[in-house]
């Protein structure tokens, strides 16, 4: 589920790459807007408030949408895909929905298709490997904000429809591989415990970090220059410390 803080994020990257690159060129535009997996329509509320944005929306429960001048499709991500046009958004976002997705790369490749060139997408979904996530792991065998499955949930937008954790990696790499570009990391908000826990666990995290390194560049050679930018992420504040990841790209 979606907080102020999540969408205040969204609206901060979309106005750094959208509003604020050459020279101002897109602020007096009205930009297309897509938000898929919209819930009740709050982020779509908050993106009019700050730019010229003219928005559609998609949900598999399109009953709880409540903004009356967007229209609202209703669609099943998981069997359905995008019902709109090839290269026809500016700007795609896509707020707290993959983790709820059997197959979020199939998803990934519908955002690409419908998103024009040089087109914005930004995808948010929980950290599962922030610091707070990992320790829950280790003593619960589930992250943060997962956990035990209800058998034959309904409610797909509430936490008992998390059934994928994407890590950070994982969200960046298909981006790449759908032929997205210049992906960004950003994060709602910065957890106290994880910070505690990063001071605590200092020591042994650069150590076990570097020894990562070491081996899968050099032993196994997972690391290369074409994937080495998004691993070396995984040693960032955001990911280390950040509650909600907030993923941005272009497409190419």
């Amino acid at each position: 589920m979606s907080t102020e803080q999540i969408y205040s994020s969204i609206s901060n990257v979309v106005s750094r790459r959208r509003y604020t690159e050459k020279q101002g060129q897109y602020r007096d535009a009205t930009l297309i807007h897509l938000d898929v997996g919209a819930g009740q329509g709050q982020l779509i509320t908050r993106l009019k408030e700050c730019f010229s944005i003219k928005s559609h929306a998609c949900d598999y429960h399109a009953d709880r949408f409540n903004v009356h001048d967007v229209e609202m499709l209703d669609v099943n991500l998981n069997k359905d895909p995008l019902p709109y046009p090839d290269n026809f958004f500016d700007v795609v976002t896509c707020s707290e929905v993959v983790e709820h997705l059997n197959d979020y790369r199939k998803l990934l490749s519908e955002i690409y298709r419908v998103t024009k060139k040089n087109g914005l997408v930004v995808i948010t979904t929980p950290n599962v490997i922030n610091l707070k996530s990992r320790i829950k792991n280790l003593w619960s065998g589930f992250p943060d904000l997962f956990g035990p499955l209800p058998v034959k949930r309904n409610e797909f937008y509430s936490c008992d429809g998390h059934i994928s954790q994407v890590p950070f990696f994982y969200l960046a790499q298909a981006l790449y591989e759908q032929d997205f570009d210049d992906v960004e990391l950003d994060t709602d908000k910065i957890q106290k415990s994880s910070v505690v826990l990063f001071f605590m666990l200092l020591p042994f995290l650069y150590i076990g970090w570097k020894k990562f390194l070491s081996r899968e560049t050099y032993r196994y050679k997972t690391i290369d220059s074409k994937n080495s930018g998004i691993v070396l992420k995984n040693f960032s504040k955001e990911v280390l410390l950040g509650r909600t990841i907030v993923v941005s790209a272009k497409k190419r």
